[in-house]
C-alpha cells in the first residue's frame, strides 16, 4: 500500500509547519495513495496447512490452561498486513481448540463471530442458551451481542476455525466485548436444524427455542454434503456445485456482515476464474487439489486453510479419485449493504 505523503515539498516548510500545528494536511499530496487508480490490498494469498498447524494447536492446549486463556486460539495472520491479526484487512481468523471436559466461559461482544468445526467430536457451543453440537463440517454462528460458551463431554480434543469481523469492526471503533462469567447449563439439548429447519421451503410458525434472534443458528455438515451431493448429480459438468448458507426465514446471508458457501468440486474439475471486491477465506473439508490466487499457486489437502484477498483472480483445480468439499466464508453482506460489491468472470 502507498505511504501517505503529508507535507508538499513545494511549500514554503512555514507554510507545512502552519498546517501542521493547525492539523490540516493539504490532500493532493495523498489523494492518489487515498483513491489509488487500481484496487488494492496489503493482504496476500497464503495457506495454512493442518499438519503444520494442528501440532501446535495441541501444544498450546498442553501449555495453556482454558482459565489463563479464556479463548485458546491461534490466530491466522495474513504475512502481508505487518503482523496484524487479522487475515485480511476486515476479517479474523483462528483455529481454537478445547480439551475433553472443558468449558470456555461466557461472554459476548460486538463482533460477528463464525465457527467451522475441523476435528474431532463432543464439544457444543451454546447460543443464548441453545446447545449446538459440535461435528466436523459444522457452521455454528454467533451473532453480535448473544451471550456464548463451549464445552467438551467428549474424549478427544476437538479444533475449530473462528471467523470474525474483528478488523471491519475496530475500524469503526465499535469493538466491545463484555467481561467472562461462568457459562451455564444448556436450556436445550440441541439446535432447531435438528427438527424445526430439516427441509428446503419450510419453516415453523413458532419456534420451541429461546429466542436467539437468529432462526438458524447451527448448520449441520451431514446436511449440507448430502445437498451438495444432490446437486453434483444433476448439474451440467461445466456448471458449479456451490451452496450458500443462509437465514432459511428470509434467505440473507447468516450474519448482517459475513456469508459463508459450501463448493463441491468433482474429479478433474476445474473452476473458471473469477474475482471479486470480498474476502474470501477458505477451509478444505474434504479433497485434495490447488487453487490459483493471483499469481500464487497453492496446493491444498484436509484441513488447510487458505485466503484469496480481494479483486484477486481466483480458480480451483481438483487433484483426487473423491469430490473435494471447501468451506468459504467472506465479507460479502457489508460489501453489498455498502453498494462495494463487484465481480468478474474470465
Amino acid at each position: 500500500m502507498t505511504t501517505l505523503t503529508t507535507r508538499d515539498p513545494s511549500l514554503p516548510a512555514a507554510y507545512s509547519d502552519a498546517l501542521d500545528a493547525l492539523a490540516l494536511a493539504p490532500l493532493w499530496t495523498a489523494l492518489h495513495a487515498l483513491l489509488p487508480h487500481e484496487r488494492a490490498t496489503a493482504a496476500v494469498p497464503h495457506v495454512w496447512r493442518w499438519q503444520q498447524v494442528r501440532p501446535r494447536l495441541l501444544e498450546a492446549a498442553r501449555l495453556v490452561p482454558m482459565e489463563q486463556a479464556e479463548r485458546r486460539v491461534l490466530v491466522l495472520r495474513n504475512p502481508g498486513l505487518g503482523g496484524a491479526y487479522a487475515i485480511t484487512s476486515t476479517l479474523f481468523a483462528g483455529f481454537q481448540i478445547i480439551l475433553s471436559g472443558e468449558t470456555a466461559p461466557s461472554h459476548h461482544h460486538t463482533p460477528a463471530a463464525l465457527r467451522l468445526v475441523a476435528e474431532g467430536r463432543g464439544a457444543y457451543t451454546t447460543v443464548e442458551g441453545v446447545k449446538c453440537p459440535m461435528e466436523v463440517g459444522d457452521l455454528i454462528i454467533t451473532p453480535p451481542m448473544r451471550w456464548h460458551d463451549h464445552g467438551h463431554e467428549g474424549a478427544d480434543p476437538v479444533i475449530w476455525l473462528d471467523g470474525l469481523d474483528i478488523p471491519l469492526v475496530r475500524s469503526l471503533d465499535a469493538a466491545w466485548a463484555s467481561k467472562m462469567r461462568p457459562a451455564q447449563p444448556p436450556a436445550t439439548a440441541t439446535d432447531p436444524s435438528a427438527d424445526e429447519f430439516t427441509a428446503a421451503g419450510l419453516v415453523p410458525r413458532a419456534s420451541r427455542y429461546p429466542p436467539t434472534g437468529y432462526p438458524q443458528v447451527r448448520w449441520p455438515w451431514r446436511t449440507v454434503r448430502a445437498a451438495l451431493e444432490r446437486l453434483a448429480a444433476t448439474a451440467a459438468a461445466d456448471a458449479p456445485v456451490t451452496l450458500r448458507y443462509v437465514d432459511p426465514t428470509s434467505g440473507r446471508a447468516p450474519l448482517p456482515t459475513m456469508g459463508a458457501e459450501a463448493q463441491w468440486l468433482r474429479p478433474g474439475e476445474r473452476t473458471r476464474g473469477d474475482r471479486r471486491t470480498t474476502s474470501r477465506i477458505f477451509h478444505v473439508i474434504e479433497g485434495r487439489g490447488q487453487s490459483r490466487v493471483g499469481e500464487h499457486v497453492l496446493a491444498w489437502e484436509p484441513g488447510d486453510t487458505f485466503v484469496a484477498p480481494p479483486w484477486h483472480w481466483l480458480e480451483h483445480e481438483h487433484r483426487g479419485e473423491a469430490p473435494a468439499c471447501l468451506f468459504q466464508f467472506n465479507d460479502e453482506p457489508v460489501l453489498q449493504a455498502l453498494g462495494l460489491w463487484q465481480d468478474e468472470d474470465r
